[in-house]
Parts: structure tokens; C-alpha cells; sequence
């Protein structure tokens, strides 16, 4: 490693770039970025770590910027309250394919469930008074 790498190391890591991000840019082992800033106190976790590609991305319901975890799918919202509140207002975009009809053997009313093929009952109360104190 040279002068000029350790310079650019040192402006890498104030830039907030992490040691893999550094690494491929120089070229180097991502152990020899990690040691040499460790030793000169530019280790520890980047606290805004820098878009890859540049790219900048914002939280669908607030807008905030989103930090993008390296190698995984896109973050589109900011945080669960953001991604819950966005859902919940934009209800006509889920795409709900698990819808099962079914008629209840107590009431023999037609019922829909999302998401149990397996549901016999449409009511908690139908169960109870079908099995336990029903008519016979």
C-alpha cells in the first residue's frame, strides 16, 4: 500500500464508504482496508454509509432517505410504521390471490377467508355451537 491509497482511504471513509466499497475501488484485500483503518482510527461502522452507484433512494410514504444494505433486495420505505401506513392506504395494490369461498356447516352462510384453504367455520361462535352445543 502506498501514500496515495492511504490518502485515499482516509477521504473514502470520511466520504462514509464502508471497506468493501474501498477495496474494490482500489483494488486491494478488504482485510488490509480493514486493518489499516482500525490501526489509524477509521474503523468502527459507517454511521451514513455512501448510495452505491450514487444512487439515492426515499421512503415511499415520508421521503426520508433510505441507506441501502449492500447485496440485498431495495429498501423502499424508511422504517415498519412508514411501510404499514403506506400499505394501508394503498390497499388496491396488494394483490391478494389466497381468497377461499366457503359455506359454514352451522349457519350455512357463504363466506370468504384470505389465506386458509383449510377454514370450515365463518364465525368463532358458529365453531362453538356447531361442535360443543349445537342443534341436534
Amino acid at each position: 500500500m502506498n501514500d496515495t491509497q492511504r490518502q485515499q482511504i482516509k477521504e473514502f471513509r470520511g466520504k462514509g464508504y464502508g471497506y468493501g466499497r474501498i477495496a474494490q475501488i482500489l483494488s486491494l484485500s478488504e482485510n488490509t482496508i480493514k486493518t489499516y483503518c482500525r490501526r489509524h482510527g477509521l474503523g468502527g461502522v459507517v454511521a451514513n454509509p455512501a448510495p452505491i452507484n450514487g444512487e439515492v433512494h426515499h421512503c415511499l410514504w415520508c421521503g426520508k432517505e433510505v441507506v441501502q444494505p449492500g447485496g440485498r433486495k431495495e429498501k423502499k420505505f424508511c422504517s415498519d410504521k412508514c411501510r404499514n401506513k403506506w400499505w394501508n392506504s394503498n390497499l388496491d395494490k396488494v394483490n391478494r390471490k389466497a381468497n377461499y369461498e366457503f359455506i359454514c356447516p352451522h349457519c350455512k352462510k357463504l363466506f370468504s377467508a384470505y389465506g386458509n384453504k383449510n377454514r370450515k367455520y365463518c364465525s368463532h361462535a358458529c365453531y362453538i355451537e356447531d361442535r360443543f352445543g349445537g342443534a341436534e
